[in-house]
């Protein structure tokens, strides 16, 4: 089955994998990837520089910036914030991208945000409202501002 691209969505790339839905009032960028089977909900914005796997839900109100990886399996909650720059300005000539990887089978709760350069660990899981200024390791929940550990994610 080829994706399903609500009529209201402006997509403009082609690199769209199988069975992936993504609805109203998305911008997706010429650049962008993004595996089979996700699930793009209505106004989420994927700008070029952007890779997203398979089987990845991202819920409304996102925004994915150039520099981001997102692996496998990932859940990104409503309104979740990423950034890609330590020291934002407008036009901003010393710009410096920061990646950030969403690793493999990853939960964010809904709010939470997410300062670029950050690697976030396969089966973590980041409490709704949360703020992540640091790496998080694999098969760790955090939660709270700044995000602290609170225990090993037990799936």
């Amino acid at each position: 089955m080829v994706s399903n691209i609500h009529p209201l969505a402006d997509v403009q790339s082609k690199n769209i994998g199988e069975n992936t839905s993504i609805w109203q009032f998305c911008v997706i960028l010429k650049n962008a990837q993004i595996g089979k089977n996700c699930n793009i909900n209505c106004q989420v914005f994927i700008e070029n520089d952007v890779v997203i796997g398979n089987n990845v839900t991202i819920k409304p109100g996102v925004q994915i910036w150039d520099g981001m990886t997102i692996e496998d399996n990932v859940f990104i909650g409503p309104n979740v914030t990423f950034t890609n720059d330590r020291y934002p300005k407008s036009r901003n000539v010393n710009f410096h991208l920061q990646k950030t990887i969403i690793k493999e089978n990853a939960i964010i709760g809904a709010n939470a945000t997410i300062i670029g350069g950050i690697i976030i660990g396969e089966n973590s899981l980041i409490g709704a409202g949360s703020v992540v200024t640091k790496n998080i390791p694999s098969n760790e929940i955090w939660v709270g501002n700044p995000a602290k550990f609170i225990k090993a994610n037990i799936n």
